[in-house]
């Protein structure tokens, strides 16, 4: 049983990374500095950051809820 929580947190941190990483790589093609002023380099970085870690973890969630419920359909029978 634990080892089962810990296979599955392990599971979940790593989507988390996978998710993250492939987030920000897909944001790499955005124009942010269009958006904000000259002199505000940190503070778009910084949003950036922000930005990529929220999609990234939604995304992640998504998908580690979606494999759970697939799991738990078959109690429906």
């Amino acid at each position: 049983m634990l080892q089962e929580l810990g296979t599955q947190a392990m599971v979940n941190i790593a989507s988390h990374i996978i998710f993250i990483v492939i987030t920000w790589q897909l944001l790499q093609a955005v124009r942010f500095d269009e958006i904000f002023k000259k002199d505000r380099v940190f503070e778009a970085r910084l949003l950036m950051v922000f930005i990529t870690i929220v999609i990234g973890s939604t995304v992640s969630h998504f998908f580690i809820d979606l494999i759970s419920w697939t799991q738990q359909v078959i109690f429906m029978f």
